[in-house]
């Protein structure tokens, strides 16, 4: 078996940070023949071809992406050692990887990685995409965990952890009614303007299906796929939000907002997902374990009958 030429992958390594192989030659003071020839002596090593061109930018493919992954934790190692040598020590700083789903309430991600924003001796590195996008940079090692509400499984081929952190009911959200008048549930449904997520929605899907059964009728305003912009929606205007309290717990405290009441047998779920390893580091275990109302920050609503 022949052995991987780390000179051929420092520069892969380059040109994918980079994006651009012109880019990529400049700085590492090469001719952009030279570079190419090296990627693809690694990629015929290998037998998978690590770049696909997309217009006039490189991309990585599936192959180069786990590549990427490797080499990221092989040139991490690299340094430590360099500082072990130099400094007589290890560098006893953490770094924490963790990934959100777009639409995940900022809110939430606050509240769970709260207790690491004080901390001297911990560097977080955030990152927010879609869930197949932040599955892939997991797999390959380049994220430590994933916060979602949407769930996914392991199988033989995607090794996930999946654990559920914590569970909110969704309630109705909205300004203070003229009169502090209450809002009943669900006849005032039908002539108030109502802001829901996208139909591809967890929440939204069982709301329909909710009102689907019982006969309920309302009137839809608007589709809002990003928790943030919804909230600002429900604060602006004379709508009315279906969502998790703790995504506008700061304007409930405040009273810009108020919570009509919680919709019966309706729940977010917020899950943390990562890779199953023999070793699991001690600061994301104590993540992973505290109570669900520490991880949220917010108290319980009286759900409507």
């Amino acid at each position: 078996m022949s052995r991987l030429n780390f000179h051929h992958l420092h520069y892969f390594w380059a040109v994918a940070k980079e994006g651009n192989l012109t880019r990529a030659a400049t700085h590492l003071h090469v001719s952009q023949s030279a570079l190419s020839a090296q990627i693809r002596q690694l990629e015929e090593q290998l037998g998978q071809p690590l770049f696909a061109r997309v217009g006039r930018s490189l991309q990585l493919t599936e192959a180069g992406q786990l590549a990427l992954g490797y080499a990221e934790s092989i040139f991490a190692s690299g340094n430590e050692l360099m500082a072990l040598m130099r400094e007589g020590h290890r560098d006893e700083r953490q770094v924490l990887r963790i990934g959100a789903v777009a639409t995940l309430s900022r809110n939430f991600q606050e509240n769970f990685l709260h207790p690491l924003l004080e901390r001297d001796d911990v560097e977080l590195v955030l990152h927010s995409g879609n869930l197949l996008e932040l599955l892939a940079r997991l797999r390959v090692h380049t994220l430590d965990l994933i916060l979602s509400n949407q769930r996914v499984h392991a199988s033989t081929d995607n090794p996930w952890r999946c654990q559920r952190i914590a569970r909110q009911p969704v309630s109705l959200v909205g300004k203070a009614r003229p009169g502090a008048k209450p809002f009943r549930f669900p006849q005032d449904l039908a002539d108030t303007p109502l802001l829901l997520p996208g139909r591809d929605n967890d929440i939204r899907a069982a709301f329909d299906l909710m009102c689907e059964q019982r006969g309920i009728r309302y009137r839809l305003r608007a589709e809002v796929d990003d928790m943030a912009l919804m909230r600002l929606l429900a604060r602006d205007s004379d709508s009315i939000a279906l969502l998790p309290s703790v995504v506008v717990q700061d304007e409930l405290r405040s009273g810009r907002l108020v919570e009509y009441g919680v919709v019966p047998d309706l729940y977010e779920n917020f899950y943390a997902i990562s890779v199953r390893r023999h070793f699991e580091p001690p600061l994301l275990k104590a993540l992973l374990q505290r109570p669900e109302a520490v991880v949220l920050g917010t108290t319980a609503a009286q759900p409507m009958d």
